[in-house]
């Protein structure tokens, strides 16, 4: 038996040298998430301190084919016995293990009825040491995973984690006279719905070329209006940008904390404490002054709940190696926690303009639809973007199956709306 020869092994590594397509190991350091308030932990050498009985691990794979599927487990117990069970649908399956070496231990099959995610559980029922297993890789073989698999496959490039927080999704808008762009003003409108504010999230309404501005779930108690500038000098160490390329800070709004940022880039960064609320909708809005002699540009961000008439600024920041008006202008979703990358959350974008130089506004109608690494590579497939109506949507994580292609054409319907009613001068 394959199982029993691997378990002989003791194997050490979830390499094997198999024929393709036989067996897939899936490390649960980037494919696995344990239960709310459990002790267990997901680390980049899989699960750990498995003690209690309502420690539920889940783990999941994208399968493209139905049928037959092996499940195994390679584990070790580092003292006693324990009884573990594995969950798939509606089949449990069931064994004992023990034994302080590395070992995979085959459960048994079960049927998948239709390709897409499945959810592999796992969960503790009877211990006789301190902890249940620890667990590293889910092995999987049978006519279910020949037609491919999509799944987080290894560490290179620390993707445990970047696999985890999930598929960042994004919406490049379509400018009209790309070429000779005076774009000067950027206005967006976004609404998260009700239950879509998932801890972890970034919607992110106003980005370009230099920057980006939205909004985030940063605790159960704290959410941010974020807006930040890039340096033009590349590094993730703010302190090593040189003083002629760093972020200069204009000014910033009552409330607003300012400073720099980095391990994403680098550059100068702003955020404002505000409880805004799902289910309502608000309003950003991005604004360059562009000096071609200085070859600098002063970035402002400005933003209000989209029903009121009052602006409040955030901050207005000085970006060197610049002198250019607002460009690649894109909207995104992303989830920055690990531990939330398996709930779904959902956003809407609309009502978005530019308006140039001369006075002229423009609707945003027409997107490109794109994702991260993550998302081109395959190792997560949640991710979606697409029109209701007026407005552009993003959606990601929560390892559902309807995902949109990538790198899809989005148009929106105008409605008839106007341009924003902005009094310019009343801007603080």
């Amino acid at each position: 038996m394959l199982f029993a020869a691997f378990t002989l092994l003791q194997l050490n590594s979830r390499a094997a040298l198999l024929p393709k397509d036989s067996l897939i190991a899936v490390p649960l350091g980037g494919n696995g998430w344990v239960s709310k308030d459990s002790h267990a932990q997901i680390d980049s050498t899989g699960l750990s301190n498995w003690s209690a009985d309502t420690d539920v691990v889940s783990v999941y794979v994208r399968l493209e084919s139905a049928g037959s599927l092996n499940i195994a487990l390679k584990l070790q117990v580092p003292d006693g016995s324990s009884k573990i069970s594995i969950t798939v649908g509606q089949t449990i399956l069931t064994k004992t293990v023990s034994g302080n070496q590395v070992a995979v231990i085959n459960f048994g099959k079960v049927s998948v009825k239709t390709p897409g995610y499945i959810q592999v559980k796992l969960q503790g029922e009877k211990r006789s040491g301190k902890v249940y297993a620890q667990v590293s890789d889910l092995l999987l073989s049978g006519p279910a995973i020949s037609n491919g698999t999509s799944y987080v496959k290894d560490n290179h490039g620390n993707y445990f984690y970047w696999g985890r927080r999930g598929p960042s999704v994004h919406l490049n808008y379509s400018l009209p006279n790309e070429a000779n762009n005076t774009a000067e003003w950027f206005y967006n409108e976004v609404a998260v719905p009700v239950g879509n504010d998932v801890l972890g999230s970034y919607f992110m309404a106003d980005g370009f070329t230099g920057g980006y501005f939205g909004m985030q779930v940063n605790s159960p108690t704290e959410r941010h209006i974020l807006f930040s500038i890039w340096s033009p000098f590349n590094t993730d160490d703010p302190n090593s940008i040189p003083d002629s390329l760093k972020i200069k800070l204009v000014k910033k709004g009552p409330g607003v904390h300012a400073g720099e940022f980095g391990s994403e880039g680098s550059g100068g960064q702003s955020y404002m404490n505000y409880p805004w609320v799902a289910g309502k909708s608000y309003a950003f809005l991005v604004h360059a002054q562009a000096d071609a002699a200085s070859k600098t540009t002063v970035f402002t961000a400005y933003f209000k709940p989209a029903d009121q008439s009052s602006w409040q600024l955030i901050a207005s920041f000085k970006r060197p190696s610049s002198g250019f008006y607002l460009k690649g202008l894109y909207s995104f979703l992303e989830n920055f926690d690990p531990d939330m990358g398996n709930i779904q959350r959902k956003v809407f974008f609309g009502n978005g303009w530019i308006k140039d130089t001369s006075g002229k506004w423009s609707p945003l109608t027409k997107a490109l639809f794109t994702g991260d690494a993550t998302a081109n590579i395959n190792y997560r497939k949640d991710y979606d973007g697409g029109v209701k109506g007026d407005l552009f949507y993003l959606r990601n994580c929560g390892l559902f199956n309807d995902f949109a292609p990538l790198k899809t054409n989005l148009t929106r319907q105008q409605s008839g709306k106007t341009n924003p009613d902005i009094d310019f001068s009343k801007l603080p």
